[in-house]
C-alpha cells in the first residue's frame, strides 16, 4: 500500500496508521477494518462522506466503504460521493457478515418484541425476524443500535449487530448467524489519497471509473463497444440519472484489467470518444475472494 500524503494540520505518523469507516465501534465495517488491516487503528465516522473526508484532510490514511451485499444488494449512498471525490480506490475487501441478535443481560428470545438495526442488516435477517414475529426498527447503524439499547435498558428491544458490538456494549448474544443465507458477504472498497500501481503482469487488476453519455439512441452501445471488441470484461455497470431535467445518465463501471494493458487502453480510448466525461477512480488488485483464473495481456502497442 502506498503511503498517504498528509494535508495541513495532519500528523504523518498518526494518520498513516488510521483507517476510517462509517459507523460506531463494533460495526461490521469496524470488523472489516480489523480483518483487512489488523495493524491499523480504526476511526469511527458518522457518514460515508465524513469517513472519506477524514482521508482527504489527512486525518486517516485509508477509508473502507461498503458498496454491495450478496443478499441485500447495492449500498447506494457512496455513489453520490464518487463524482466529487479526489480519492482513489486502492483495494477491495470481502467481509463475511455474521449477524447476531443482541440484547440486555437477562433478556431472552421470548422477551424481545422489536429489533433495531441498519436497514441493510434488517433486510439480511428478514426470515429470522418474521419467524419470531419481531417488529423491525430502522436505525442508522448496527453498532449504534446495540449501544442505544444498552443505554435505554429495555429488555423488550434487541439489536442486530456483531459479536464485537455485544462485547463492547456489555450485551448478551441471544442468537448467532441469524442472516438469511450463509453466503452473506459485503464487498467494500478502500480509498486513499494516493493511487496504487499494481504490476498487471503478475497481479490481476480491476479498474473503476465514471462516465456520462448523452441521452441519444445507441449512446451507451457505442460507448461500450470498445470493451467488447477489445475483449475486456465489464464486471459492474450501474446507471444514475443526473442533471436538473434528468436527461443524462451517469455510469459507474468496474472492468477487468489495467489501463496499461492493450485491450483496456483501447477500450478506454474509445469510451472517451463517445462519452462526455470520463473519470478514472483507480486501478487495484483483484481480491483473492473472487480470483479464479487470469492471464496477463499485453501492453498498448505490443
Amino acid at each position: 500500500m502506498a503511503k498517504a500524503r498528509v494535508g495541513k494540520g495532519g500528523s504523518r505518523a498518526a494518520a498513516s496508521n488510521i483507517i476510517a469507516f462509517q459507523g460506531e465501534p463494533g460495526a461490521n465495517s469496524d470488523m472489516a477494518c480489523r480483518a483487512a488491516f489488523p495493524y491499523m487503528t480504526t476511526l469511527p465516522c458518522p457518514t460515508f462522506e465524513t469517513a472519506m473526508a477524514a482521508v482527504q484532510a489527512g486525518k486517516a490514511e485509508l477509508a473502507i466503504i461498503p458498496v454491495e451485499n450478496s443478499i441485500a444488494g447495492r449500498v447506494a449512498d457512496l455513489h453520490s460521493l464518487l463524482p466529487h471525490t479526489r480519492l482513489k480506490i486502492v483495494a477491495e475487501h470481502f467481509q463475511r457478515v455474521e449477524h447476531c441478535l443482541v440484547a440486555l443481560p437477562g433478556a431472552s428470545l421470548k422477551t424481545i418484541r422489536s429489533v433495531k438495526s441498519h436497514v441493510q442488516a434488517l433486510a439480511q435477517c428478514r426470515n429470522f425476524l418474521k419467524k419470531h414475529r419481531y417488529q423491525p426498527v430502522v436505525h442508522a447503524d448496527t453498532a449504534g443500535a446495540a449501544r442505544e439499547i444498552a443505554e435505554v435498558g429495555d429488555a423488550q428491544v434487541g439489536a442486530i449487530a456483531s459479536s464485537l458490538a455485544a462485547k463492547i456494549y456489555d450485551l448478551k448474544v441471544l442468537a448467532r448467524n441469524i442472516e438469511d443465507a450463509d453466503h452473506n458477504t459485503t464487498r467494500m472498497l478502500v480509498f486513499s489519497r494516493d493511487e496504487v500501481a499494481p504490476d498487471w503482469r503478475t497481479v490481476p487488476c480491476m479498474t473503476a471509473f465514471l462516465f456520462r453519455v448523452k441521452s441519444r439512441p445507441a449512446a451507451l452501445y457505442k460507448a461500450l463497444g470498445g470493451f467488447a471488441t477489445n475483449g475486456v470484461n465489464i464486471v459492474k455497470l450501474e446507471s444514475y440519472l443526473s442533471g436538473a431535467r434528468f436527461e443524462q445518465a451517469q455510469f459507474y463501471a468496474e472492468v477487468e484489467g489495467h489501463p496499461e494493458q492493450r485491450g483496456l487502453h483501447l477500450a478506454l480510448e474509445e469510451l472517451g470518444f463517445f462519452s462526455e466525461e470520463l473519470k478514472l477512480l483507480g486501478t487495484f488488485p483483484v481480491n483473492p475472494f473472487r480470483r479464479k483464473g487470469w492471464e496477463a495481456p499485453t501492453r498498448p502497442g505490443t
